[in-house]
């Protein structure tokens, strides 16, 4: 595979370096080792971007020149589709994930939604007429426009980079805002890419976006505490997204979150139980558990327990780890060692807690970081390992008695992003789905996640709402505006 150029900032429309000429290591998941170098950026080039990402708000005309935005998001997204190969490649070389996610939220959907907001831009009204009313006695014509939010702070983590990127910075500029762009220090290096594109093959205007791509949390800090930035849109763990929040609250930014889940996959007493519990099981080992919506939790009928786990570990044990470069990959690797030792935690406290493994249950001793896809028998809801996201290749099976227990325990839940029903009936599993308070939920194999449907979670699993038509409008103020009629 050949490698992308050094991955490098983007700030004030310049691919540079860290201010200071520090750089730190970019490594394989699969492998443990270095493949590439990222600028480690400083508080001065922090500084500059955000000073950049305001002065182009407030002295260029791209928060009101539409068609500008329209012709530049186009260039973007012809640049994706030309460089699709070697986007491709870095995914699976950084990130860990294997080609056949590629087609979905690797590559395609997410660049496919940068082309969807752009339609929606061009068609979108920004102002809608009221009509004349009196209040007071006053006649009076009233007019609501939407205008950009202004400088957007957008952090990303490094689950699925490219996805989290355009559906952050496509809307954000879409809408008209400028954008600091910070990915997480794992994987930098996309991020740097798609700065690369939009400074090498966009008219997009200095300092419209910028990406920088600090290891240290202080430096990265500043996107959250400066009055420069109108806006924080985060995506990452639940704990993070707290820290956010008090962070921007003495300036009360605006403050977008999608965090954590621990979804629950329902399966009815009606329902093919074999194929519902395989399916869950298959998609928990999808890119090693590390995707905040997939359902961890499979959630059978008692009487059926022992099925749905042997069900559910044969066909973890049927997919098992592989390189990620691998074809037929599924489970790849874990982001990192620090990622890999978490989740060998939640299989050290499985047993503590009193679960077995039907398979699966440890690390594996080789380079790079790797966990044993896992299936954990024999705990209730009420368990760490039925509460606590742990965001790797591992399955909870819980047992539930009835349509009415099976909503109580997805519900007993401090999540609410995803979910699942299987039901012999649509009528049932509809009736069921529409008591889970997840923002997301599949009903007989259904599936949500497209650039037009807008997704987020109710309770601690975030605020607002990402794609869609919702989440272009995330980026958008009201304003009201009369004048005599």
């Amino acid at each position: 595979m050949t490698l992308p150029p050094p991955a490098q900032q983007l700030v004030d429309g310049k691919l540079i370096g860290a201010a200071d000429g520090t750089t730190f290591p970019i490594l394989d998941p699969a492998t443990g080792r270095e493949i590439g170098r990222a600028p480690d950026s400083t508080a001065t080039d922090v500084e500059a971007a955000i000073a950049a990402a305001r002065r182009a708000f407030d002295e260029s005309d791209w928060s009101t020149d539409t068609e500008l935005r329209v012709r530049c998001l186009r260039q973007l997204h012809a640049a994706l589709l030309e460089d699709a190969e070697p986007f491709r490649a870095l995914t699976t070389a950084e990130v860990g994930m294997p080609g056949f996610m590629m087609g979905a939220a690797g590559f395609d959907v997410p660049v496919d939604g940068l082309r969807w907001v752009t339609d929606l831009l061009e068609d979108y009204e920004f102002e809608t007429d009221l009509g004349v009313a009196h209040p007071m006695g006053i006649a009076s014509r009233r007019t609501v426009r939407r205008e950009p939010v202004g400088v957007v702070a957008a952090i990303t983590p490094w689950n699925v980079p490219t996805q989290i990127n355009l559906a952050k910075v496509g809307p954000a500029l879409a809408a008209g805002c400028t954008v600091v762009l910070k990915p997480a220090p794992d994987t930098p290096w996309l991020a740097c890419e798609l700065g690369r594109l939009v400074a090498e093959h966009t008219d997009i205007p200095p300092g419209v976006l910028n990406v920088v791509t600090p290891r240290a949390n202080d430096v990265a800090a500043q996107l959250t505490t400066d009055p420069r930035v109108d806006m924080v849109s985060f995506t990452g763990s639940t704990a993070t997204g707290r820290a956010i929040m008090a962070a921007a609250a003495p300036t009360l930014k605006k403050v977008f979150l999608e965090l954590g889940g621990k979804s629950a996959a329902i399966v009815l007493d009606d329902a093919d139980l074999a194929a519902a519990a395989g399916a869950t099981a298959f998609t928990a080992c999808i890119h090693a558990g590390q995707g905040c919506a997939i359902t961890t939790r499979l959630v059978v009928p008692r009487e059926r327990y022992d099925e749905a786990v042997q069900v559910a570990a044969a066909t973890m044990e049927s997919i098992g780890v592989k390189d990620p470069a691998d074809p037929g990959a599924i489970c790849g690797p874990v982001i990192s060692q620090a990622q890999r030792d978490r989740v060998a935690s939640y299989l050290r406290l499985a047993e503590e807690e009193g679960g077995t493994f039907a398979t699966g249950g440890h690390v594996l001793d080789r380079d790079g970081y790797w966990v044993e896809p896992t299936v954990v028998a024999g705990l209730d809801n009420s368990s760490r390992l039925a509460q606590e996201e742990i965001f790797g290749p591992v399955l909870v099976v819980i047992p539930h008695d009835g349509d009415d227990d099976a909503v109580r325990i997805a519900n007993d839940s401090a999540y609410g992003l995803s979910g699942s029903v299987e039901s012999g009936s649509l009528e049932r599993a509809k009736a069921v789905a529409a008591r889970i308070r997840t923002g997301t939920i599949a009903v007989n194999g259904g599936v949500w996640f497209s650039p037009d449907a807008p997704f987020g979670g109710y309770k601690q699993s975030g605020l607002g709402r990402e794609m869609g038509v919702a989440g272009f409008e995330e980026y958008l103020e009201t304003k009201t505006v009369a004048e005599p009629a």
